[in-house]
């Protein structure tokens, strides 16, 4: 979900061209090549983002070398910041932030997946308001 809106906002300020997001799910159930779950999709259009048929998940474990791509890597969770620089030699070498504390806050923002349209509403908002301050803050660097 963070990926599409943060497409869209930097599409929106014109820096599209300028910075390259890819994302990579690490979680067990992760698959590459799946679909984009119906409660993401359904997320997003609800904020004017629709997807293709062809948007699908990337599996980090499959795909590693996006890590030696990445310049910077946003976890949501700070579990996941921990699993990223334990599992992934690469990313030890990368700064790696969650997006609450890139943005100077501090918390998770927990995967909503299998919680429902509300909790997937819930974290869709979160992450709309952070990712200004995301885009600010690689702006001023």
């Amino acid at each position: 979900m963070a990926e599409h809106m943060l497409r869209r906002e930097l599409d929106a300020r014109g820096l599209a061209p300028h910075v390259r997001v890819t994302s990579a799910g690490i979680a067990p159930y992760a698959r590459d090549g799946a679909l984009v779950s119906l409660d993401t999709r359904l997320a997003l259009r609800e904020d004017g983002i629709h997807l293709g048929e062809e948007a699908t998940s990337t599996d980090l474990k499959r795909h590693p070398e996006l890590l030696d791509q990445a310049d910077l890597v946003i976890a949501m969770t700070d579990q996941q910041a921990r699993d990223l620089t334990e599992k992934f030699p690469a990313a030890r070498e990368r700064p790696v932030y969650t997006l609450r504390s890139f943005t100077g806050g501090a918390g998770d923002i927990d995967d909503p997946w299998e919680k429902g349209d509300e909790v997937f509403a819930q974290c869709r908002e979160e992450i709309k308001r952070l990712l200004p301050v995301l885009i600010d803050r690689l702006c001023s660097d």
